[in-house]
């Protein structure tokens, strides 16, 4: 059964005060960027920090009493997983939440934080998923699926609602997909109102599960690769979820970790935010391919549950990939005098060394040499290419590893 757009209304109406209206916000920045006119819509304020706790609220508060009895069982690479936690809480039911052994452990503990128990199965989304309907066939517990579930996708549809209401001559609407529950809701929200409204998916090429479904006109598995946006790393498409998406979305289009790593770089620098990688993927290809000059447009920042030890290399690889973070691995003769031939280059070129490794005992380096590895700080490209074009005058022998 697809979910209809009276059912999104339902949803809407019954959300009480735990589900928050997420502020649609206009930026200059990205607009200036994209050539766009573009809002951002910030899901990752919602409640456990994702869209994801609309629909785990909704199609829990629509169990029967004998449903709650036995609790509810869900598969998450995180996400998902606090929601359902949160929503089982509220309702005082038994929780068990199945996540990948590869989960952020700030996800794990944040569901563990909201009461749930919780078992490491799989590598991935498909497999966990796996061992959850096992554990709901073997305790009776009603298995919460993450979207491929007629409430469930009300539930997400009904951000399409809000950005109608706050934006209703949007252009286009930029939705990521994961397993489709997401894409699914907000594209019959929006369709519904405003056919001519494009909405838009985007996926991660590492797991274009639904890209390439939607392209075959068939489910189609596919996807595997390492990817930093483990939210959306859903090998197989939802039945529901892809029927609806064949059927309404304009368009899926992929984007990979190194502009999703640049977006969610600019986020924080410009934005102040802090979103995850399945958060902002949306703008990422918004970013990187400048798709609708001169339209008003809409990412969903969809969430902001992302690990620390991460947080910390997004910002490092976004310096890098901006010409601000520059590191070299340079071959000296050792002698007095050689390393200080490079601190004078730095020195001209007002860069700035943040940390430096000398390193004489390395078996690739042979007697009378030494290695130093150099990380600078620069401010932007130009510097960066001035003062290795001053190090290759100077016939310095070095290794550009950024």
């Amino acid at each position: 059964m697809n979910p209809s757009y009276d059912e999104i209304l339902k949803a809407n109406s019954l959300r009480g005060n735990e589900i928050k209206k997420t502020p649609l916000i206009h930026s200059s920045t990205f607009s200036e960027f994209t050539n766009s006119d573009v809002y951002l819509k910030l899901e990752f304020r919602q409640k456990t920090g994702s869209f994801k706790i609309r629909g785990a609220y909704y199609k829990i508060q629509s169990l029967s009493e004998e449903e709650k009895k036995y609790g509810v069982v869900a598969a998450s690479a995180g996400n998902h997983a606090q929601g359902v936690a949160f929503a089982s809480a509220l309702e005082k039911i038994p929780c068990t939440i199945v996540m990948p052994k590869n989960a952020s452990p700030a996800k794990v503990a944040a569901t563990k934080g909201y009461g749930a128990k919780v078992i490491l199965e799989g590598t991935n989304y498909d497999e966990s998923s796996a061992k959850a309907k096992e554990i709901a066939k073997v305790t009776k517990a009603t298995m919460i699926h993450a979207f491929d579930d007629p409430q469930i996708i009300a539930a997400q549809g009904v951000i399409g609602l809000e950005i109608l209401e706050d934006l209703p001559d949007v252009d286009e609407v930029y939705v990521p997909i994961g397993g489709g529950g997401l894409a699914a809701g907000t594209a019959i929200a929006i369709k519904e109102k405003n056919p001519k409204i494009k909405v838009i998916g985007v996926q991660s090429r590492s797991f274009p599960s639904m890209y390439d479904s939607y392209k075959k006109g068939s489910i189609t598995a596919s996807g595997g690769a390492r990817t930093i946006a483990d939210g959306i790393s859903v090998r197989v498409p939802g039945k529901l979820t892809f029927e609806i998406i064949k059927e309404l979305i304009d368009d899926i289009v992929l984007v990979d970790d190194t502009e999703i790593t640049k977006a969610m770089f600019l986020l924080m620098e410009r934005m102040k935010f802090v979103v995850e990688p399945a958060g902002a993927i949306s703008l990422a290809h918004l970013i990187s391919k400048k798709p609708s000059p001169g339209k008003k447009v809409v990412a969903i920042l969809a969430g902001g549950n992302v690990d620390m030890y991460l947080l910390g290399q997004i910002v490092d690889k976004g310096l890098a990939a901006m010409g601000r973070l520059l590191k070299l691995s340079i071959l000296l003769p050792d002698r007095p005098g050689a390393f200080k031939e490079i601190v004078d280059e730095i020195t001209l070129a007002n860069a700035n060394i943040v940390e430096v490794v000398h390193d004489r005992l390395s078996s690739n380096i042979n007697a009378g040499s030494a290695g130093v590895t150099l990380s600078l700080e620069t401010q932007g490209q130009e510097q960066a290419n001035l003062l290795i074009e001053a190090l290759r005058r100077k016939n310095i022998q070095f290794t550009l590893m950024t």
